[in-house]
């Protein structure tokens, strides 16, 4: 009768070892491929985070559409700000200090609408930084748990002065898998 008890015992173990290795199987094939979706998620959206970021360091440089928007700019009827494309160019390869400080009363009435202008989705944090002068538009990423950041500084001329024009995009929410 011993023996009867020895073979069952042996099957059982046998089966509760298949099993063991089925679900570590296919808990190692779930993690693998969630991983790797991650991490594709992830890259295509620090892509389109740094493709956003040179279209708006370029477009920034610019005069922006019309090439008055500034003026046309009114703070308090934000709807229309669809009708213009932010540049803080001046058309002499310098900054207009009148587009960017426009610009900056934008951000600073309505933060999410004003990215619409910038055509960008993600969160913006402008610096420009002269002798005796800095500005800074937007949200500071430092300050707002920021997941990814992406950045880029330009060399530019503001009131016949050397300056420097950083753009920073971020985003404190993760990319995810899409």
């Amino acid at each position: 009768m011993s023996y009867m008890k020895a073979q069952f015992w042996s099957f059982d173990i046998m089966f509760a070892i298949v099993v063991f290795l089925v679900a570590i199987t296919i808990l190692t094939y779930v993690w693998l491929t969630m991983s790797s979706q991650f991490s594709a998620s992830y890259t295509n959206g620090i892509n389109l985070m740094q493709l956003q970021l040179q279209r708006l360091g370029t477009g920034l440089l610019l005069q922006g559409s019309p090439p008055n928007w500034n003026s046309l700019v009114n703070l308090s009827n934000t709807s229309g700000w669809i009708n213009v494309s932010v540049g803080f160019g001046s058309g002499n390869a310098s900054l207009s200090a009148q587009k960017i400080l426009t610009f900056d009363a934008m951000s600073n009435t309505n933060y999410q609408e004003a990215k619409t202008p910038l055509g960008i989705g993600y969160d913006y944090y402008i610096l420009l930084n002269a002798s005796g002068f800095g500005l800074a538009i937007g949200r500071n990423p430092s300050g707002n748990n920021a997941y990814a950041i992406q950045a880029m500084t330009e060399p530019v001329i503001l009131n016949g002065a050397p300056a420097n024009l950083t753009i920073e995009l971020w985003t404190n929410t993760t990319f995810g898998i899409t």
